[in-house]
């Protein structure tokens, strides 16, 4: 007797309706930018309508950041007070290294191989701040907790990690990573970039020191917009050289001559906030909560199972973790020049995202098995074409 296939829990045909691409697109890329929303594109003209009507006014666009906030702190079970906006998570991470103290005996910083290029730019950039090195190695694609164990040590001030490699997906058990970390007295600062949107992170319950992610990929939003966690009892310790006017306790107070950092997460702020990307990243991020985490989580694995399933059914080299429980949203499939796949993709109406061999599928809770099942009969095309030479190439 057949098994009835798995559905999701929420009404995804009325949730697709939420995002206007989908009538003429299959949209798997969303571990490079979501689909747009009507709810984020209402949010940003109501921005624009409301500006144009009232013209300047701080105290509803302070509330409007503050709603942003409060949106991200609902998604990892944080308090508002303890989030502060940023551009990227570049910028993120800048202040971050800005704002710790390497004058002591731990003067070691621990990035890995899985990090996004500009995690570990940002790092190498800051060493002039005193503080040295070391990189946990990215074995067939995974990190081995053994290399956490041997490479974190009592030299070791901050370990910076991603929860899910944008390369091929692998998803790291931040909760093992954080005992260790912590164990050997050294402090967690998790890149979710990846992740958050589909993946529960409760900062109640795995015990990150900092945590970082961006909102235009599974929260839905627009690039300029990304939100910085710090655990309340670090941030008195933490004083960011990376600041301006709104990290200061009383911003407008306009006090040249006082410098005070703001006691909660704002003193991770710095100069005037990007107001329309607030608007953006709450609506964005508002989905996500209404829909439900968990909800989400168990729909992607169930999508993860089917990519894996089709992919090796078709012969394709898919560098993903076949475990689900060590696999994010992205199926990474190895194909000839990964650039030209994703160009020839898109000319056929499915978005798809290329890094360095690959080409990777993310679906969002939005996705069907169809969408997925569809692109890759596309990619099995145009990777049939490229070793023929007959495919065009964009």
């Amino acid at each position: 007797m057949k098994t009835k296939p798995v559905q999701p829990v929420f009404d995804i045909r009325k949730w697709r309706r939420e995002f206007p691409l989908l009538e003429t697109h299959v949209h798997l890329g969303n571990c490079s930018q979501s689909p747009q929303s009507h709810r984020v594109r209402e949010a940003v003209e109501g921005y624009l309508n409301h500006w144009n009507s009232v013209g300047m006014d701080w105290d509803e666009w302070m509330e409007a950041i503050y709603r942003s906030k409060l949106e991200f702190a609902r998604l990892i079970g944080a308090e508002a007070s303890d989030i502060s906006m940023h551009g990227s998570v570049s910028q993120v991470t800048y202040a971050v290294a800005s704002a710790l103290d390497y004058g002591g005996k731990r003067n070691r910083v621990v990035i890995t191989d899985a990090d996004f290029p500009t995690v570990v730019h940002i790092w190498k950039a800051c060493r002039r701040m005193g503080y040295e090195l070391d990189t946990v190695p990215v074995r067939d694609g995974a990190i081995d907790m053994e290399d956490y164990e041997r490479i974190v040590n009592e030299r070791t001030l901050l370990a910076c990690i991603p929860a899910v490699y944008y390369l091929n997906g692998f998803k790291q058990n931040i909760s093992a990573v954080a005992e260790i970390v912590h164990r050997k007295g050294a402090k967690l600062y998790v890149d979710a970039y990846q992740s958050l949107g589909t993946e529960l992170l409760d900062v109640r319950e795995v015990p990150v020191d900092l945590l970082s992610s961006g909102n235009l990929k599974y929260l839905l939003g627009v690039p300029g917009s990304a939100y910085l966690y710090v655990r309340p009892e670090l941030i008195s310790s933490m004083r960011p050289m990376a600041t301006g006017w709104f990290g200061q306790e009383d911003p407008f107070a306009f006090d040249i001559a006082r410098f005070e950092y703001a006691a909660d997460g704002r003193r991770f702020d710095t100069g005037t906030p990007s107001v329309i990307t607030a608007y953006a990243a709450q609506a964005g991020m508002s989905i996500v909560n209404e829909v439900g985490i968990d909800n989400i989580k168990a729909w992607i694995d169930e999508l993860s199972r089917f990519a894996l399933d089709e992919t090796a059914r078709r012969g394709m080299h898919t560098v993903s973790p076949k475990d689900i429980r060590c696999k994010g949203p992205i199926t990474a499939v190895r194909v000839h020049d990964s650039h030209a796949v994703e160009a020839e993709l898109k000319r056929r109406n499915i978005i798809a995202s290329a890094r360095g061999p690959v080409i990777r599928l993310a679906p969002h809770f939005f996705s069907t098995r169809e969408d997925i099942a569809g692109a890759l009969e596309v990619l099995a095309d145009i990777m049939n074409g490229f070793h023929d030479g007959t495919s065009q190439r964009g």
